[in-house]
């Protein structure tokens, strides 16, 4: 008797050791690429292992009448067709299943959106020229992206609601699109609110940098902490990421040592439900660090 009595306990030790570890969320590491000719190419980007989601960065002009430009800093030019052959590269990471996003807006560009059917005719040309649809000439070639992300800086910031909206329907189409969002930390984001309203978005990563009222500061993570429970409370969205820089030269502030990332910050973020890793600015500067390689196996 004493025996079985012995068994079943060890059984309901490990029924709740097995419990416990199932409610500790676990994530990945999202990063942008594209703005430094000198961080790698696409293809090696996700043959590191390190990363489950590639943000190519970024579409700088759109909206308003104008004629889309796609922007990726030394790799390749547009213009002249030069980053067709990134389909090949693309479609490499795909098969790893990491999934490939294309980020519009940044810190520099001219784009806006100026009406709803604005909006709409945005997400037509995405639908067509990097996603599931059709066009006769494709910047990226043949290859499918996973999705769009809006790293809205400028402009208006109106609209952005419909924009999502459109893009959304088209996973109607038969294959989903991803909507992910980069909005900075200081809730709610000047110019993704009313998109983030909707609750389509798949991914959130937070800009926890060059924001000083809720950034991490010299050992200090209260600010931090504090928004990070006002996104994940607030904020209707599938996963929500921290957003930090990969160096300290990858912004102006806000750069959390790994070590901290691992000890203070993480166990934090993991008692929510919709944590789903962090994302990282940007390759290169990942490269130089290897911020992503520290941490990898805490995320």
């Amino acid at each position: 008797m004493a025996s079985q009595t012995k068994k079943l306990s060890l059984i309901l030790i490990a029924l709740l050791l097995s419990s416990l570890a199932s409610s500790v969320q676990s994530g990945g590491i999202a990063v942008y690429w594209g703005q430094d000719g000198r961080e790698g190419t696409l293809k090696s980007t996700c043959d590191s292992g390190n990363y489950v989601i590639v943000i190519l960065a970024f579409l700088t002009t759109f909206g308003n009448g104008q004629t889309p430009v796609l922007n990726l800093a030394g790799h390749c030019d547009p213009s002249s067709g030069g980053c067709k052959s990134l389909s090949t590269d693309i479609q490499a990471c795909q098969t790893k299943g990491i999934k490939v996003l294309l980020s519009l807006g940044g810190g520099v560009g001219s784009y806006t959106l100026s009406s709803a059917s604005d909006a709409q005719s945005v997400a037509q040309y995405l639908w067509n020229n990097y996603l599931g649809g059709t066009s006769s000439n494709r910047p990226l070639g043949n290859a499918v992206l996973d999705g769009i992300d809006l790293d809205i800086e400028l402009g208006g910031t109106n609209y952005y609601d419909i924009l999502s909206k459109s893009l959304s329907s088209y996973s109607s189409k038969g294959r989903k699109v991803y909507l992910s969002a980069a909005p900075q930390c200081p809730y709610p984001d000047a110019h993704l609110g009313q998109a983030l309203s909707t609750g389509l978005f798949d991914y959130v990563w937070v800009q926890f940098y060059n924001n000083q009222p809720c950034e991490y500061q010299s050992g200090d993570v209260t600010k931090l902490t504090n928004s990070w429970n006002t996104w994940t409370s607030k904020v209707d969205a599938g996963k929500i990421f921290i957003g930090l820089p990969a160096s300290t030269a990858a912004a102006g502030s806000g750069y959390i040592p790994p070590s901290t990332l691992d000890s203070e910050v993480l166990p934090m973020a993991k008692k929510s439900s919709k944590y789903g890793g962090i994302m990282l600015w940007d390759r290169y500067y990942d490269l130089q660090n290897n911020y992503s390689g520290q941490v990898l196996k805490s995320v």
